[in-house]
């Protein structure tokens, strides 16, 4: 176990006891610093895995949340059955809007997202068909309850974040040593050189796409569930740049580093309340900065030029 992979495990620990010293204030503060990591976990697979520019993930985050409210308020979808759809309907558009742009490469395949993220921010301002609730979104949104009990309080919210956030720090550590994140890792370092040893560019990129997606839908019902409303200027195009801005600060492929980009660009404006207003001001001073001193983001991933999983083993 590596110095960073025992960091992570501590912070994980006082993540899990942290609600018991916070006020009300703190503890929603917590719960969407835990819920804008899971987000931009997911857009590191895109990526800080893959090397994908991508500046629409906030669409598959509000992909995730707007199915949940639609469903419930409009449908009256217990909140437990509509998670499916939150993770499943991200993975489905991301196929559908992205298949067909996928052969682009760096600023034109960048350039595709964001006027993706500009057609769904305006689709859920416009309220086709009376769904999304138009620029007001949508309320009432009802608690989840599972066998009996109900996340009623802003703690066991809390939690259920939690559990997900940890969840997903397995699911990378997974993703790191399977064949599909040595695939992205190729992909990331040469292209031209992942696809001479066979590797299908194409599909690993919309796999990356399709996991990142659905991640970020998982994170879009909770994000339902804490706030019991939704509306379309939580997943603009801003949104979008923030995530991934965290993870240009904090270092690609790195989970410490996604962690401490979340901290800089989500919380650290709120625990400053008089520069508040200045949040775009803090967001691109952190980022002229990290380029100059730390080009690779705070924390990046430590392995040089060949991760530690894809070194041969040593023959005994």
């Amino acid at each position: 176990m590596n110095r960073r992979t025992k960091y992570l495990i501590i912070f994980l620990i006082i993540l899990a006891f942290l609600p018991f010293f916070l006020s009300s204030a703190w503890l929603s503060l917590a719960i969407t610093f835990l819920i804008f990591s899971i987000v931009a976990f997911s857009g590191d697979i895109i990526l800080g895995r893959a090397g994908v520019f991508n500046m629409g993930h906030a669409i598959f985050f509000g992909l995730g949340a707007y199915a949940t409210a639609i469903l419930n308020t409009h449908f009256h979808f217990s909140i437990i059955s509509t998670l499916p759809f939150a993770i499943i309907l991200p993975l489905v558009i991301a196929y559908l809007i992205i298949s067909p742009i996928i052969h682009l490469r760096g600023d034109y395949l960048l350039v595709a997202t964001i006027g993706f993220n500009i057609i769904f921010e305006q689709v859920l301002s416009n309220n086709p068909f009376g769904l999304t609730g138009g620029p007001d979104g949508i309320f009432g949104i009802d608690l989840l309850n599972v066998f009996g009990f109900t996340f009623s309080s802003q703690i066991s919210i809390y939690y259920l974040a939690f559990g997900i956030l940890v969840l997903s720090v397995l699911l990378l550590k997974a993703l790191n040593k399977s064949k599909y994140g040595r695939a992205l890792f190729y992909i990331n370092k040469d292209e031209i050189a992942a696809k001479s040893m066979g590797i299908n560019i194409s599909q690993y990129k919309l796999f990356a796409f399709g996991l990142g997606a659905s991640m970020a839908g998982l994170a879009g019902f909770v994000f339902a569930l804490q706030n019991s409303a939704v509306s379309p200027e939580s997943f603009n195009f801003m949104q979008s740049v923030m995530f991934f801005a965290i993870i240009l600060v904090g270092g690609g492929a790195s989970m410490p580093g996604i962690l401490a980009g979340t901290f800089i660009m989500f919380i650290l404006p709120e625990l400053f309340t008089s520069f508040k207003d200045s949040r775009y001001l803090i967001f691109g001073a952190a980022m002229i900065l990290t380029m100059i001193l730390r080009p690779h983001g705070l924390l990046p991933m430590k392995f040089g030029d060949i991760p530690k999983f894809l070194k041969p083993k040593k023959e005994a």
